[in-house]
Parts: structure tokens; sequence; C-alpha cells
């Protein structure tokens, strides 16, 4: 028990006598007791042969890639499997869901949902605060209702740690209209993006119940960029755009006044030139209207300013149990592979599901947790359901999950990179976090460094009243960069703090530039360009092949003396020893009895290059590629 007394920690011990489930041990038993009830009635219903429990080596596989998104090192393997004891699984799941790559790999699956990228098309204004406060958020374990009604209702400053939120609406700066129609499809499962365009044939919103809810959002704007208007038309002027001037003048219009967001939702709209029903006719003014839950509405007779507070709050708590059974199937997914109703960005009414007392369960139980994710997922990956073996077979009925096992899909490109760089370095979840990178860029190059940051640029420049006031600070901004002076009372250790990396890095996926270039591993595997929802994909192709082959596996681990999991064969004395330990490091289980003697006959044959030849084919394998 003492090496995995090593590794374990127990978040949730200490939390005995705290009055909130999520902090209590044993309303999570009893959660997910409840829930491995409801799956053998559906057992009994459907003549089931209730599945086998996986053996341990599975399990830890697959909890480590469900829960943190990587394999075990191979220290954490043999921990765990070379010990009995009980309760060690109950162990591991805590000890995973303590650890930093929880966040790691949770913050990879947050930022596809929100199409959450670096950099903007067409513009030098970026993601980099918004990234930030969503990655900080997700460390933080911030319960899901208070993240989304941050962000629905952000306003202010985008550099702001407190409304660094904006981002979720500057990344769709000029399309509106489709950023309600994502909001509306991530957070509540409901499809309204046809609705933009024509009433849905199908009996779903129409296009002025679109309208209607698009007056809450509507009169979105920045925060006082008009007083620059002047000064930066100028710039762009003739030669301006060949003169230094033009790029310090790009810093403060894109990158301040660009990532800002004024206009807390006026709560009316214009229908479009191009409507075409009787409800209606281009030109109508109408007011906000939700259309469904409790019914929350804004006058069409004057322009309000907390259209957005409003919405925030419908999302939230005037649904019903769209906004927790949206998010809670999401996470069933996630953790068991397969959504209780497909697709999940759909959402279907319990009493529509194939199960519905288990729906019904698992929103109630959302709400019970606070919204709190990793609570959430704790309960479900304590179920006896969760350790059913795999299940190589399609879902036995139509539309979502027949709980009968776990579908054996292919790892997503991010567990396979976090995975590869494990056995390439060792644990990655012990190199320093990705920080909020505020330093000034001029034509590329960090100015003002240690004097100014873009946090305290920003605050100053959104506090100009008059365009007086902005043309003599930027003539002092200009000046403050030529001289190599300026002030604004920065704090040079805290500039040398900036923890950044580049796309070579060998640190977690969500600590890379985001998405990959092309040439990466993570791009060839399938990541998401983080252009539309749920855009990553897990279909092979020739350069993936081509990329293990030649790429990284060979360079970073096959050829690499130096690789950690060669690491693991320090003190093994027999090539029978170190071939145990290559496949614990690898695969998280040992050969079979069939699979030493073919490697020992490898290395028999190849000597020293057989060690090499058994790592290639092990991570090569579909064992390694797919999660059981």
């Amino acid at each position: 028990m003492s090496g995995l007394c090593l590794l374990v920690t127990l978040p949730f011990a200490a939390a005995q006598g705290s009055k909130a489930p999520k902090d209590d041990p044993a309303f999570i038993k009893k959660a997910a007791l409840t829930i491995d009830q409801h799956v053998a009635t559906w057992y009994r219903r459907q003549k089931l042969e209730v599945p086998a429990v996986t053996d341990d080596a599975t399990f830890m596989r697959r909890s480590f890639l469900v829960a943190i998104g990587r394999i075990p090192t191979a220290e954490e393997a043999r921990a765990f499997l070379e010990i009995s004891e009980a309760g060690k699984r109950q162990q591991l799941v805590d000890y995973l869901l303590d650890s930093p790559g929880y966040s790691s790999h949770l913050a990879n699956w947050t930022f596809d949902l929100l199409r959450l990228a670096d950099g903007k098309i067409g513009s030098t204004a970026n993601n980099e605060p918004y990234r930030n406060w969503v990655r900080n958020a997700v460390a933080d374990n911030m319960p899901w209702d208070q993240f989304v009604h941050q962000m629905i209702s952000a306003e202010g400053d985008g550099w702001d740690p407190k409304s660094a939120a904006v981002g979720y609406y500057t990344r769709d700066r000029g399309m509106p209209l489709d950023n309600l129609a994502n909001s509306m499809r991530i957070f509540l499962g409901s499809r309204m993006e046809c609705s933009q365009c024509h009433d849905d044939p199908f009996d779903g919103p129409d296009r002025h119940d679109f309208y209607e809810l698009a007056a809450f959002t509507h009169g979105q704007g920045t925060v006082r960029q008009d007083l620059m208007r002047p000064l930066w038309d100028e710039m762009v002027k003739g030669n301006g755009l060949r003169s230094p001037e033009y790029g310090m003048a790009q810093v403060i219009w894109d990158r301040v006044y660009g990532m800002s967001l004024s206009g807390g939702g006026a709560g009316r709209i214009e229908l479009p030139s191009d409507y075409q029903y009787r409800d209606g006719k281009p030109g109508d003014i109408i007011g906000a209207k939700t259309p469904f839950g409790k019914g929350v509405r804004m006058s069409d007779k004057k322009d309000d300013n907390d259209g957005r507070a409003k919405l925030a709050d419908w999302f939230t708590s005037k649904t019903g149990t769209q906004f927790a059974g949206n998010i809670a199937n999401r996470l069933w997914k996630r953790v068991m592979g397969k959504a209780v109703y497909e697709p999940a960005d759909i959402y279907v009414a319990p009493a529509k599901t194939n199960y519905p007392e288990l729906m019904t369960y698992l929103e109630q139980l959302m709400m019970e947790l606070q919204y709190d994710q990793r609570a959430f997922q704790k309960v479900l990956l304590s179920t006896r359901t969760y350790q059913f073996a795999t299940n190589p077979d399609t879902s036995v009925v139509d539309g979502g999950d027949d709980f009968h096992g776990r579908k054996i899909t292919r790892l997503n490109s991010e567990q396979i990179w976090d995975s590869l760089i494990t056995l390439a370095g060792g644990d990655p979840d012990k190199k320093p976090r990705r920080t909020l990178d505020d330093r000034i860029f001029v034509g590329g190059k960090p100015v003002l460094v240690g004097k100014k940051t873009m946090t305290q640029l920003s605050k100053e420049v959104l506090e100009l009243k008059s365009e007086g006031e902005v043309r003599a600070y930027f003539n002092k901004f200009v000046a403050d960069i030529k001289s190599g002076g300026g002030g604004g009372g920065g704090d040079s250790m805290m500039m040398n703090a900036v923890k950044t990396y580049n796309k070579d890095a060998q640190v977690r996926a969500s600590e890379l530039p985001s998405p990959a270039p092309r040439d990466h591993l993570l791009y060839l595997f399938g990541q998401s360009d983080r252009e539309v929802v749920d855009a990553s994909s897990v279909e092979p192709n020739v350069g993936q092949v081509l990329s293990l082959m030649n790429g990284f596996v060979q360079r970073q681990l096959v050829n690499n003396p130096n690789a950690h999991l060669y690491k693991s064969l320090e003190g093994a004395s027999t090539d029978a020893e170190k071939i145990r330990r290559l496949y614990i490091a690898i695969l998280s289980r040992p050969p079979s009895e069939e699979e030493m003697g073919w490697m020992l006959d490898e290395v028999k044959a190849s000597k020293q290059n057989g060690y090499r030849n058994i790592v290639s084919s092990l991570v090569m394998s579909s064992e390694f590629l797919f999660l059981q």
C-alpha cells in the first residue's frame, strides 16, 4: 500500500462535516450507487446480461485518459498494479481529480466547446486574456452555472481579469447572431442556427423567435473606440501604414479598444431587410423575449442596457432542467464514452429519452451538486457502470447509450499528444503552466518590458474621456516606446515570470499555441480548428501513420536513449523484466505469456535494437491509440 500512498491524496476526506454534498464522500458514494441501480433496472427491462467489471490495468488506463487526458507514467502504473487494496480504485479516482492534469484535460474540452483559439483572423487582437480566464476558471473548479453566467453577462475591459470573459463575445466580433446560435447550442442543446434565415419546417423555433432572443444581446460595441477614430483614420491614410507609429496605434486600436465590450444588451432589435413572414415586416422593432422556459421580456419602445444579464439569468436558472440536463449529458459522454442521448448538442427532455428515470436523476444530481463539474464526474467515475468491461459492439438502442460497457474509441489528439510526452519526459503535469502573456508587442517584439503591461495600458486607455486625451496619451506612448522609457509602475520581476511555450515544447496540449499548426502532431490527429463547436475528429488518415513512423515517436521515443520510458528499465536485471516494464509504461499492463515469448525472441535477434523495436510497435499499436 505504501507505493500508492505516495501518489494518492484524498481531497474529500477532510470534508466529512461539510454541508455541501459535493464535499461529502458519503453523498458521492450514494449518488454513484443510485446511478448503478438505475442501470441495473435497465438491464432487467432490456433482458441484458450484466457485464463483468474490467481488470485493474484497463480501469487504471481508462481512468487516467478519461480524468486527466494521459496515460499513467511507468511509476504511477506500477504503484497501482503492484498493490492489493480493496479501495484502491476509489483512491485512484480521488488522486486523478485532485491532480493538475484534471484541469489541463478539462481545459482542452472547454476550449473546443467554446471554439477558443489564441488569435483572431484578420486582426492583431487576440484571445489571450479570455483564454487565461477560462483556464483559471477550470483550474478553480468554477461551477458551470457561474461560468456561463459570467460569460453571457460580461462587459468592459478585455484585459481586466474581472471582465476578461468579454472574450466570449469579442471572439465573434461582428457576428452576434452566430454567437447567439452557438450559445443556445452549447449551453442549452437548442439548435437555432437555421432560424437566423427561415422558420424551422419541423415545428422548431421560427425566425421571429430567434430575433426576439437576439434582442437581448443586441447593441454590442467597444468602449469609447470612437474617441480614437480620427487619429486612426489619419494613421491608415497615405504612407501611414508603413510608419512605426502605425504599429503602435494598432496596439491601442486592436488590442485595447478591439478587445473591449460595451453595451449590456439593448433588449430590442430591428427585423432584417429580407424578413419574409406574416408576424412582422422588414424594419419592425421587436422587443426581447425568451422562446421557452420561464418567460423573460424586454420593451420594444426604448433601449435598455441589461439584456445580456437578463439572458444569463434565463440560461442558468429559468429554463427548467434543460440547462442542467444539457451539461449532465455532455459530461456523461465525456466520462462514459457515449451520451445518454445522442447527439449531445440537441437537448431531449428526460421523458423522451430511452431511460427517463436515469436522465431525470442526472439533471437533479447536477443541480444538487451546485453545477460542480468535478464532483459530478467524480460520481460517474465512482460507479460500477463506469468500471464495466469494454463492449466492442454498437449500442443496442437508437439515439444513445445502452449502458452495457464502454465503447471502444480512438484517443483524441490531445490524449495522444499528452500520452506521448509522458513517455518522452515523464509526468508532464510537473511542468509550469502557461501564464497570461500581457506584454505589449509592437512589430512582433515586446516593448516597455518591466514598465507597462497590456493590462495597465488597457485600463489607462479605456479611462480616457475625450479625443484630445487619446491623442495626448498616444503621443506619450510613442515617445516612451522610442526612448525605451515609460511609466506605469510595471514590475520587471513579474514580467520575467511570464511563461509561454512554442509549438515544439513538450508540454500538455492545453499549454501549447492553439490551434496547432498544420505540421504538428495535434493537427494531424484531428485537433479542432476552433472555428465551429465540437470540430475535433478521430478519423484516420495517412498523415497520422507517417507521423508515427517518421516523426515525434521516432525522434523523441524510439531513438532517444534519454526518453523517460527507457529510464523505467533501470534496475531491471533480465530481458523479461525490461519487456514487462516497457509494456506497463506504454500499454499500462504487463505482457501476456505469448507476447513475452515474441518479445524475448525479438530482443535475442536484434539485441539492444530489439527494445527500440518493441517501443515502436507498442506505440503504433491499436491498443495504445484506442481507449477501452
